[in-house]
């Protein structure tokens, strides 16, 4: 029967976008976003995100795109794939979840499945939105409707490990339920599926994947602070380090993004909620919400040390993007090194050629430049890992500098002796 529904992806994002492809080669998917140039993009083959190539999209031809939720009432699986941030105190922001949630449910019929895929804290499927889904439809909860949940693992710009290629990870409110979902996905997922034992189960699961990531990153940038003030260099002590067969290989710099840097906070939120101070996870968070700062101050301490004067001084930061090769500047930590900077009375020049100018201006009032200026520069920051930014020689990035200027490699493109300062 599973093979005979209509699916329905809310959100067509980093997440929702593939997700929909994929089944929309096998079978009737309907892609809803509200996002109306989103949509039109779509139809018309583009992928702003650059996740997925115009033929991928014409490949799926049984997949057709919405703005308009009364397009997607006779579908009979919704899943759901809406951003989960943080706020500005760092804590959940459920909105986009709930507002989802309660769209959903205003057309949710008998025996419809509702699937999440959203990153959370255990138990907010069931305890916060499933009573959203039942209020709105009027419907019962495993009597007349299901839930699932099965956590995303896109990892953007990233083509080797893509959707069909990561196991994933399922589950459902009843176990006919939790077999019937995992049989879905099993219809794209090359690499197979793991079936959790409980929806709850596998909400920690996926908190917990990000969390731990964000823990032994902070751990490798706290010793990169001492090897730092040791006049030790920290690439050097963990390629050595790293002939241990069981020696987990991170690197030091800043952790942003939609996932790393934000999902430990949806744990935390939790743990606190029933009683329990999460002191080592916070103080993970702690540290690498402060590398930006950091970072900043050496290097405005590397020219001061070169006598560079600081104020009006032409500082250019190379890469604005969370990560290497995406255009994704979702709360980038890059925005850290610039306001500092500023607030320094420095004037500073981004330049990523990966992100959309309209973009950062609207979400960080960053106005991103075309090109660097051969000469301008008394300070350079390598700041993301682009591919072309390494296409780039030595000499050139230097060229962008004045003749006295500092150039720090927070990414490790070049050896210790050819940069002024790194991590």
């Amino acid at each position: 029967m599973v093979k005979n529904k209509k699916i329905a992806i809310i959100g067509l994002g980093y997440v929702g976008l593939p997700l929909a492809v994929e089944f929309g080669k096998k079978r009737n998917v309907v892609g809803f976003d509200i996002n109306q140039p989103r949509i039109s993009d779509l139809k018309s083959g583009i992928d702003s995100t650059l996740e997925i190539t115009t033929e991928e999209l014409n490949e799926a031809i049984y997949l057709s795109y919405t703005e308009n939720l009364d397009d997607i009432s006779d579908c009979n699986i919704f899943i759901i794939t809406v951003p989960t941030p943080i706020d500005r105190k760092k804590k959940p922001d459920l909105s986009p979840l709930k507002e989802s949630s309660e769209s959903v449910g205003s057309i949710l019929k008998k025996d419809d499945i509702v699937i999440y895929e959203s990153t959370v804290y255990p138990g907010v499927t069931e305890e916060i939105c499933v009573p959203i889904l039942e209020q709105q439809s009027g419907l019962v909860f495993n009597k007349e409707f299901y839930c699932g949940y099965s956590p995303e693992r896109i990892n953007p710009g990233d083509k080797d490990h893509r959707l069909t290629f990561i196991k994933k990870v399922t589950s459902g409110s009843r176990p006919d339920i939790a077999i019937e979902i995992d049989e879905l996905y099993q219809e794209i997922v090359i690499a197979g599926t793991y079936r959790a034992s409980s929806i709850r189960v596998a909400e920690a699961a996926k908190v917990i994947e990000n969390t731990q990531r964000d823990v032994n990153i902070a751990l490798i940038n706290e010793l990169a602070l001492i090897f730092n003030k040791l006049d030790i260099d920290t690439e050097s002590v963990l390629e050595a380090a790293g002939t241990k067969w069981n020696f987990l290989p991170f690197k030091p710099g800043l952790v942003g993004g939609h996932c790393i840097g934000v999902d430990p906070y949806y744990l935390t939120h939790k743990a606190e909620e029933v009683g329990y101070n999460p002191e080592m996870i916070l103080a993970g968070r702690f540290l690498n919400d402060n590398m930006g700062a950091y970072i900043a101050d050496e290097v405005l301490r590397l020219m001061t040390k070169r006598n560079i004067i600081l104020v009006e001084s032409n500082i250019l930061i190379m890469g604005l993007t969370f990560k290497e090769n995406c255009p994704d500047i979702r709360n980038t930590r890059v925005v850290d090194l610039v306001e500092v900077f500023e607030r320094s009375d420095c004037n500073v020049d981004v330049f990523d050629p990966w992100v959309n100018k309209e973009e950062a201006a609207r979400e960080y009032n960053i106005n991103l430049i075309n090109e660097p200026k051969i000469g301008k520069y008394d300070s350079i920051i390598l700041a993301v890992a682009h591919d072309k930014f390494k296409e780039l020689s030595l000499k050139k990035i230097r060229a962008f500098g004045k003749a006295n200027h500092v150039l720090y490699d927070i990414k490790y493109l070049f050896s210790k002796d050819e940069v002024d300062g790194r991590l």
